[in-house]
């Protein structure tokens, strides 16, 4: 039995350290929010940015990207359908960037759980023997206990760089939600102000 929480704890490991791999690669600035795209976002300021606008957008695909395209593609709508469509697609823009988080707070919370139950099943074990054969060896009764014990570490060990993780993760994705939300929302306000310049009767 112990093994068996033992084998589980390394594949939890195994898991843990995958997805902290992934994410990690998943949630780089430059993955989510490329800064050509950004650069252009800042200095866009008339209808003539719009086509560079698209082409920086489709060069360097990413989520800041497929909002931004879809902003410019609804953009005959009224500035409030347009934001409600643009904001449903950011949730689930990070919805995807969340993707693998939870994956990390079941390792973190199962882990020393596991290692737990392997203590305790390692020491109800020991002792049980303990009670047919006595106190005669001390060496055995210290390596037996020290192998319960090693379930404990184990989790913890697996535990550990998973909360690390996660809790850091989290961070960078509420920063990059944050930051996604200003570009869109500066983005928006100017292409609307463009759309109602250009709606403007001329003057003599």
């Amino acid at each position: 039995m112990n093994l068996v929480i033992i084998g589980v704890l390394l594949l939890a490991s195994v898991v843990g350290l995958t997805f902290i791999v992934e994410r990690g690669l998943a949630l780089r600035t430059a993955k989510v929010i490329p800064s050509p795209v950004e650069n252009v976002l800042e200095s866009f300021r008339t209808a003539d940015d719009l086509p560079m606008l698209r082409r920086i957008c489709q060069q360097y695909p990413s989520a800041i990207s497929r909002l931004v395209l879809l902003a410019d593609k609804h953009r005959a709508w009224s500035k409030s359908e347009n934001a409600s469509s643009l904001e449903t697609h950011a949730r689930q823009e990070v919805s995807k960037l969340e993707r693998g988080l939870v994956v990390l707070e079941i390792v973190v919370g199962v882990s020393p759980l596991l290692g737990l139950v392997g203590t305790i099943y390692g020491l109800i074990a020991l002792f049980t023997g303990l009670g047919t054969s006595g106190l005669n060896d001390n060496g055995v009764l210290a390596s037996g206990i020290a192998l319960a014990l090693n379930a404990t570490l184990l989790g913890l060990i697996t535990a550990i760089p998973s909360l690390v993780a996660w809790s850091y993760y989290n961070k960078k994705v509420e920063h990059h939600a944050v930051k996604m939300a200003s570009l869109c929302d500066g983005f928006v306000r100017q292409l609307y102000h463009l759309n109602d310049l250009a709606e403007e009767p001329a003057h003599d």
